[in-house]
């Protein structure tokens, strides 16, 4: 498994799947890692296809760094693995914080991005918490019971085998990626950069508790200038985990009918 040392000297693991032309980049959200993507990546036709899929710092087999936990650090990494593996221009498929970091891609590097897929994301402009749950999920590294208790308000489908591959993920997160990924995603803060993005666009909504089709129509849809919209009824936030088959045939055909000239 490939690792590249970034410029603090953090070393980040990825993976890659397939060895199409096409380049895409699955970048996971917050409390997990790559691993997000496995059930996902198994069903996908990867006829064509590059999957690239690091691990954030601090998540997976990527270095437990004490810092750099700001989306743009975080973006900044994976622009680093997508040089690492020689793409000039890329797919981001981004799932909840994952979806921020492509949102932030998509707008700083637009001649390179060629497709956006934007599953669950949370928006540009950040999502604070109350301050019961936002206390819930800052203290949950290393907490079995407390993670147990987030995927619990969070998914709708999961199966037990699923909840279980989850938790073991999420167990491998270090304390400082949980505060600070937590908090940079919470607080957003580039909701004035979306304009940039010139790249086809697909935001997918699920039955998603924190994050309803008509709020991601207004914070997501909206601002991105050829953005458009998929509803996949039944899951929760979790979708690449509740129901792999159905992300990966929107997926799919979001990649079929965005094929680079």
């Amino acid at each position: 498994m490939p690792t590249l040392s970034v410029a603090d000297g953090t070393s980040i693991h990825y993976r890659v799947v397939g060895e199409g032309p096409r380049t895409v980049v699955l970048v996971h959200g917050w409390m997990m890692s790559g691993a997000v993507w496995d059930a996902t990546v198994e069903r996908l036709d990867l006829t064509g296809l590059r999957l690239v899929i690091p691990d954030a710092r601090g998540t997976g087999q990527s270095a437990k760094a004490a810092s750099g936990f700001t989306l743009e650090q975080l973006a900044q990494d994976v622009l680093a693995v997508v040089d690492a593996v020689g793409a000039k221009r890329f797919t981001v498929v981004g799932h909840s914080m994952g979806g921020q970091i492509a949102q932030w891609l998509g707008a700083q590097v637009p001649e390179r991005v060629e497709g956006l897929v934007l599953l669950n994301t949370v928006p540009a402009a950040g999502l604070p918490l109350p301050p019961d749950a936002a206390g819930l999920f800052r203290t949950s590294a290393g907490d079995r019971d407390k993670q147990k208790t987030i995927l619990g308000l969070a998914c709708k489908t999961l199966s037990p085998e699923a909840l279980e591959a989850l938790l073991k993920d999420a167990a491998g997160v270090s304390a400082a990626a949980i505060e600070g990924m937590f908090d940079a995603w919470t607080k957003g803060g580039f909701a004035d950069r979306l304009s940039r993005i010139t790249a086809p666009t697909l935001v997918v909504s699920t039955d998603d508790p924190f994050l309803p089709p008509a709020f991601l129509r207004e914070a997501v849809v909206k601002p991105i200038r050829r953005a458009q919209m998929a509803h996949i009824p039944g899951p929760g936030h979790y979708p690449n985990a509740e129901h792999p088959q159905s992300t990966a045939a929107v997926l799919s055909a979001f990649l079929a009918g965005s094929a680079p000239a």
